[in-house]
């Protein structure tokens, strides 16, 4: 089986999942992009667009992040982008620990499938699912951080350059890094 058909098959499963939707009309966002990425990004959860078009970022912080991705000379295609929660939540709210629980199989078959070298969290959900032991987000955020044999690299969602303009500087500095980052990464991995 060929990634794109296990990620595929992944797809299969979370739209298959009723106990994921919060209203049986929803459609699934499951993740898209490149299936030999050397980088992931995980969002939180679906807004309203991404409900729309069952596609990961595609809202006002989707444009902010493939404007960020642009910065350091990537498109959409090279990464991949996946949330850690595959269906919105009622009213737009944050997901829930038991939801985030529920659902992270999901995303760690993904995880596996893919096999990244840098996994880019979006925000504090998806980095809390991942790095609670770590600190809080305002702590670590644009630092790399290695755990279980993974590279980490807790960075704000791109919605909260959209309310907060100070946030919009600290991202894309946050962002610069990356190309350092993997340049780390796939050195220390030579040896």
């Amino acid at each position: 089986m060929t990634k794109e058909e296990a990620l595929l098959a992944v797809a299969k499963r979370i739209a298959e999942c009723e106990r994921c939707k919060y209203y049986p009309d929803q459609n699934p966002v499951p993740g898209e992009g490149n299936p030999d990425a050397q980088i992931m990004f995980i969002g939180e959860a679906p807004g309203a667009k991404e409900n729309e078009t069952g596609r990961p970022f595609v809202g006002a912080a989707g444009k902010f992040l493939e404007e960020m991705l642009n910065s350091i000379g990537l498109e959409r295609q090279d990464v991949f982008i996946a949330n850690i929660i595959k269906y919105q939540p009622p009213g737009n709210r944050d997901p829930l620990p038991e939801e985030i629980r529920f659902q992270l199989p999901f995303l760690l078959k993904q995880i596996a499938i893919i096999k990244p070298k840098l996994i880019c969290f979006l925000g504090r959900h998806s980095m809390s699912a991942f790095l609670s032991d770590q600190g809080t987000i305002s702590q670590i955020h644009g630092q790399l951080i290695r755990k279980d044999n993974q590279w980490y690299l807790p960075l704000y969602h791109p919605a909260a350059a959209l309310y907060n303009g100070g946030m919009r500087q600290t991202l894309l500095d946050d962002f610069q890094k990356i190309p350092e980052y993997m340049d780390r990464i796939s050195a220390e991995s030579l040896t």
